[in-house]
This record gives structure tokens, C-alpha cells and sequence, in this order.
């Protein structure tokens, strides 16, 4: 199956879901749940069986397709996918039929915070799957027009997810996400552009003699350093806005207050990805020199963005509003394993997106079911809930622990990677960071305290446990955060040999361990 089109099966798969989903009569909406859900695993199941067949030692993109798109401005429909590519294009394929399972009933209920319905539940569904095409195909492009092409697509399921199926204050949401993502975006789109001369330009002048967008060819032109650093900043504000960083982070706590937390699991635990994945690919090596020379200041920004995020967590009031402050915290930490620029840092980056994404998605989804069962997002609405569902509470304690990196737990082994690359080069910004995590245990342990112990409130009297539907959602993320904590292997292999290609495209080494002159470690 060598020449099957794996990548393009991937993106077209759920489109035709949606497609059936949106055909079907109104008032089915249990058959437009089980088409979705179905249409979802046959995704998983597909993705799967193309990730096993991934060789960690061989070309680095494999399953290539290229196809001509826009033959006269050099535009391929061109996809592949490396290491780091295909470990975040697993976890959309399993994070979608986990949301559509644990979002069975939540576009009846409109975010669950007494708001009626806008649109149907089908419109729900035919979003969710949209987005996951999206998504696929965002990582799978290797064709940097294609790539920004799915990079403002992603925009409009969200856009409609949070804007008709959101809490209150849903519009305003909406449309802050919206103009925060178009700015970010068409920076990017004007760099994309300019990438168009440059690479016409005569191999003497550092062009290719053609134009083109394709990425394993654009790495070969030697472009001006100041136009390098133009054409950096163009694409890193725009990847910056989507992690997100401070001080551009804004978007995300009032999205995450009013998004349906099933598509919030998808926003933040794959969607936000694209930012840090676009950093590692298109910054670092389409722009080494320009990367290299914005390194000390994007280290600063995701010093700071560790601290921030972390303090402002732990002020939070609102469940949802907590839970993004930890991503923006979490999202500081990738982006100094990237531009630590060692093979350890950039790994631990990349172990992290997927963690993270297993970790929140996790986070979230239970916070989603407190919510609906309490018919608010408040703290200080719960208390004592561990007393009336003791498996709810099981699960926030297991997925709180994974947020704070808790040794044995998946995240611990990236941010322990993190941290560390980071040290051997950077020990000032390491060490800072890693006051993240103290700050880290604070938030989480308090907010499970606060929720789950003490007295029972009286809101809480009577809530209900998980559900059996729930369960299933929930538990096959828990039981990979646990088996990623202790053995991660089988990721680092499939994401060490791209790892490596980009410091190599960066002009990066490891450091050599400092020795003392009685031949000991300082």
C-alpha cells in the first residue's frame, strides 16, 4: 500500500461525514450522532494503521503526495508527513471521537449554562468533523501556500462552534477569536507571498530560478538576512497568536469561558498546536539565521508567558478561564524547548504538544461534565463533590495531577525534557521556568480542594456521577497519559530523527558538558 493516498483519504474522510451528517432529515439527531461518531473512528482506526506503517528511520517525509494545484503561481497540493507531523495528526484522530462522544447531548444544551439553542445538532456535528479535516491537513501540508490555506480554514468551524453553541457571552468570543486570528493570518499570508519573488530569483542571487511554495524546496534559498528577519516575524506573530503567547494570549480565556467544552478540548488540546508546530517547521527552518538572531527575545516571551499564565491561574474564578491560564503556561513551555535549540529541548517541545493535547483534552472534558451537572462554571459553586461522584472527582484528580506534570504521568516527561535542554544552554530562563511548576501544583491542587474536598455545597447536593457514555470518553485518554509517563520511547523514536534534521537546518549542536580541570562535571 505504498502508493495509497493515505494523507488525502485522512482529510477527505471527514468532510464526507460532515457531508452525510448535513443531509440527514431534521429530527434524527441519534442517527447524526452515531454517523458522526462513526464517521470519526473510521478516521482513528485509518490513521492508526498508517502511523504503525511510519518508518522512524527512513525518508523523513513519507506517505508524500504532490499533486499541481495552481500551476501558474507554483502552488502544489502537496502533503507528507515527518515524525513530529504525525504523532499531532494521531492525536486529532483520537481526540475527535472522544469529543463527539463526550458531547452527545451538548448542542441540545448549547454549552450547558442556560443558553438555548441556535443552530442544529447536525450543524454541531458537521462543524466537529469539518474541523478535524482542517486540522489533518494543516499538519500534513508540505506545500507552505496549502499550509496557510488550512490555516485560515480552521477558522470558520470554530468561528460557528463558539458563536452558536457558546455560553453567553458567545459573540463577543467569537469575534475576538476571529479578528485576533485574521490579524496573525494575513501578516503570515503577506510573508507567504513574498517567499513567491524570492524564490524565482536567479541561484545566484540565492533563488531557486523558479517559483514555488514547496517547503523542501524553499529550505534551499539563501535569503537576505534582513528580509529573513521580515519574513520570520511575519510568520512567528502569526504562529504566536495561535499558541498562544503573551502578550497576544488574550483570545483564549474568553473563548475557552464560552466555547462548548467539547470543542474547547479540540481548540486548545490540537488547534492551538498548529502555533507551536508552525514555529519548530517554518521559523526554525525556513528562517534559521532570522531564528538564531530572535532567540533570546522568544525565550524572554515564553519565560514570561510560564509565569503569567501560571499566577493568573490561580486567581481564576471561573473552571474554564483556569484551565486556558494553565495552557498559556503549558504553551510558554513548548516554545522555550523549541528555541532552546538543542535535540533535547525541541524533542521535549514536540512530546509536549502531544502530552498536552492528551492532558487538557482530559482537563477539559471533565470540567465539562462538572459544568453541565452544576449548570455553572464558578469554583465556588462546587465543594465537597467528591463526596456525591467520587469517579468525577477520580478523574479531575488524574487529570489535574497530568496538568501539573506529575511524575509518572505523561506531561512530566516532556517538561523534564524541556527543562533540561533548555538548562544546557539557557540556565537563567530554565530555571525560572521551572517555577512554573511549583505554581503549577498550586492551581491544580487548589482547585480540586476547593471543587472536589470540604463540606458539600448545597448546589452540589444530589449531582450525579459519571455516566457510562462519559466513562468511555474520558478513560482512553487517561489510560494514554499513563502509559506515555512511563514509557514515551515509541513517540521519541518516530520524533528524534526530525528533531534532529532541524538543528542540522539551524546550524544547532548540543552543547558539550562543561568539564573541570580535575575531569569532573562542575
Amino acid at each position: 500500500m505504498e502508493d495509497f493516498p493515505w494523507l488525502s483519504v485522512l482529510i477527505a474522510l471527514p468532510l464526507v461525514g460532515a457531508l452525510l451528517v448535513g443531509v440527514l432529515p431534521r429530527g434524527r439527531d441519534e442517527l447524526v450522532k452515531v454517523v458522526a461518531l462513526g464517521s470519526s473512528l473510521v478516521v482513528t482506526v485509518l490513521t492508526l494503521v498508517m502511523a504503525v506503517q511510519f518508518e522512524a528511520g527512513g525518508a523523513r517525509f513519507q506517505f508524500a503526495e504532490k499533486y499541481w494545484w495552481i500551476k501558474q503561481f507554483g502552488v502544489h497540493f502537496a502533503l507528507g508527513v515527518d515524525g513530529v507531523a504525525l504523532v499531532l495528526i494521531v492525536l486529532s484522530a483520537i481526540l475527535v471521537p472522544v469529543v463527539i462522544l463526550a458531547s452527545w447531548n451538548e448542542a441540545d444544551r448549547s454549552g450547558g449554562v442556560d443558553v438555548p439553542p441556535k443552530r442544529s445538532v447536525k450543524t454541531y456535528f458537521a462543524l466537529l468533523l469539518s474541523m478535524e479535516a482542517m486540522m489533518i491537513g494543516v499538519f500534513a501540508a508540505t506545500d507552505v501556500f496549502l499550509f496557510y490555506v488550512f490555516f485560515e480554514a480552521m477558522l470558520i468551524p470554530v468561528y460557528f462552534l463558539i458563536g452558536s453553541y457558546g455560553g453567553a457571552q458567545r459573540s463577543y468570543a467569537a469575534v475576538k477569536f476571529l479578528l485576533y486570528s485574521l490579524f496573525g493570518g494575513l501578516l503570515m499570508l503577506v510573508a507567504v507571498i513574498w517567499l513567491y519573488p524570492l524564490s524565482a530569483k536567479p541561484v545566484s542571487e540565492g533563488g531557486l530560478g523558479q517559483g514555488t511554495f514547496l517547503f523542501s524546496e524553499l529550505t534551499k534559498m539563501n535569503i537576505d538576512p534582513t528580509t529573513a528577519k521580515w519574513l520570520f516575524l511575519g510568520f512567528f506573530i502569526a504562529f504566536a497568536i495561535k499558541a498562544p503567547m503573551v502578550p497576544v494570549h488574550t483570545w483564549l480565556p474568553d473563548a475557552a469561558q464560552q466555547s462548548p467544552a467539547g470543542a474547547l478540548v479540540l481548540i486548545v488540546g490540537v488547534l492551538d498546536k498548529v502555533g507551536t508546530y508552525g514555529m519548530l517547521r517554518f521559523c526554525l527552518e525556513l528562517f534559521p539565521g532570522a531564528a538564531k538572531w530572535a532567540t533570546p527575545v522568544v525565550i524572554g516571551f515564553a519565560v514570561l508567558s510560564i509565569i503569567y499564565g501560571a499566577v493568573l491561574a490561580i486567581g481564576q474564578v471561573d473552571l474554564k478561564r483556569l484551565v486556558a491560564y494553565t495552557s498559556v503556561s503549558h504553551f510558554g513551555f513548548i516554545v522555550l524547548g523549541i528555541f532552546a535549540m538543542t535535540s533535547l529541548g525541541q524533542s521535549g517541545a514536540a512530546l509536549y504538544m502531544l502530552n498536552h493535547g492528551f492532558a487538557t483534552g482530559a482537563l477539559f472534558l471533565v470540567v465539562g461534565f462538572m459544568i453541565v451537572r452544576r449548570r455553572s462554571a464558578r469554583i465556588d459553586d462546587f465543594g465537597g463533590v467528591q463526596k456525591q461522584a467520587p469517579v468525577l472527582a477520580g478523574t479531575l484528580l488524574v487529570s489535574g495531577l497530568a496538568g501539573l506534570s506529575l511524575p509518572g504521568l505523561a506531561p512530566f516527561v516532556s517538561e523534564f525534557m524541556v527543562l533540561t535542554g533548555t538548562f544546557s544552554r539557557y540556565r537563567v530562563p530554565a530555571v525560572i521556568g521551572a517555577l512554573g511548576i511549583v505554581l503549577g501544583a498550586i492551581y491544580i491542587l487548589w482547585m480540586y480542594q476547593r471543587t472536589m474536598g470540604g463540606p458539600l455545597a448545597e448546589g452540589a447536593k444530589g449531582m450525579k456521577d459519571l455516566s457510562r457514555r462519559e466513562v468511555w470518553a474520558v478513560a482512553p485518554i487517561l489510560a494514554i497519559i499513563v502509559a506515555l509517563g512511563f514509557y514515551p520511547k515509541p513517540v521519541l523514536d518516530v520524533i528524534n530523527p526530525s528533531v534532529k534534521q532541524t538543528l542540522v537546518r539551524v546550524d544547532k549542536q548540543d552543547p558539550a558538558p562543561k568539564i573541570a580541570e580535575n575531569g569532573a562535571r562542575p
